[in-house]
C-alpha cells in the first residue's frame, strides 16, 4: 500500500502562508505568526514519534488505499492523537492539540455535523490596532471584548473545520505539542484537509 505523504514540503508552506496565518503576519498573535509554522514540525513530547512503514511520520500519516466502509474518527484526549477508520480499519494517525485546562475537549459520542473548508472562529481572534498592525489583546472573545478607536478584531481562521458538538470542531491550527485550544481539536493541516475529505456528514467522532 502506498501512503498518500510521507512529508509536507513547499506547498504546505505556501498554503500555510496565504491562507491559514494571521493577515497582519504578527508573530504574538493567537495564530502564532512564523511559530505557526513551527508548530507543524513539533513531536509530542512524551510520544514516540509515529511512525508508518518504518518511517518516522511527525505530522501523522494517511494510507486508504484498497480499503473501504464507512468512516469514523476516534480522538484521544491522553494520547493528543486522532485515528481514522474506514470499515473498521485504521488509515490515518495524526497529531492534535486539544482544549487546554480552561476549555477542555468534553469526552463523548458524537457526529460530524458542519462542514466549511474555510471557516472562521465566531467567538475567538485577536485585536489589531488598524494603522500598525500591533496585537492589542492577542486572545480575545466577542462576548467581552471590543475593538476601540482605529482597532479591529480578525475572527481566528480554522481552515477545514469539521463540527462535531455544538461549537467544538476539528481544524487546521497550530500545535504546540500539548492541549492548548479554546476546546477545538486542532490538526496539522495537510490532515486536517483529508480527514475533511474523507469525512461525510454524519460521521462518528469518539472523543475519549
Amino acid at each position: 500500500m502506498k501512503s498518500l505523504f510521507t512529508h509536507i514540503g513547499m506547498t504546505l508552506t505556501i498554503f500555510l502562508l496565504n491562507g491559514c496565518v494571521d493577515p497582519y503576519n504578527n508573530s504574538a498573535s493567537i495564530y502564532g505568526g512564523n511559530s505557526y509554522l513551527s508548530g507543524f514540525e513539533q513531536t509530542l513530547p512524551s510520544q514516540k514519534p509515529l511512525t508508518h512503514n518504518g518511517q518516522a511520520t511527525p505530522r501523522g500519516y494517511w494510507d486508504d488505499e484498497g480499503v473501504i466502509g464507512s468512516a469514523k474518527i476516534r480522538i484521544s484526549l491522553d494520547d493528543q492523537r486522532a485515528y481514522f477508520y474506514k470499515g473498521g480499519t485504521l488509515v490515518g494517525v495524526t497529531p492534535i492539540s486539544t482544549g487546554s485546562d480552561a476549555h477542555g475537549t468534553p469526552r463523548g459520542n458524537f457526529k460530524v455535523t458542519g462542514k466549511n473548508v474555510d471557516h472562521k472562529s465566531s467567538l475567538y481572534g485577536v485585536i489589531k490596532n488598524k494603522s500598525t498592525g500591533q496585537t492589542v489583546n492577542s486572545d480575545a472573545d466577542t462576548r467581552k471584548d471590543r475593538p476601540g478607536p482605529d482597532q479591529v478584531f480578525v475572527h481566528a481562521p480554522m481552515p477545514h473545520f469539521m463540527r462535531f458538538n455544538n461549537a467544538i470542531g476539528m481544524h487546521a491550527g497550530y500545535l504546540p505539542g500539548y492541549p492548548a485550544s479554546h476546546g477545538c481539536v486542532r490538526l496539522p493541516a495537510e490532515m486536517a484537509r483529508i480527514f475533511y475529505d474523507n469525512a461525510p456528514y454524519g460521521t462518528p467522532v469518539i472523543v475519549e
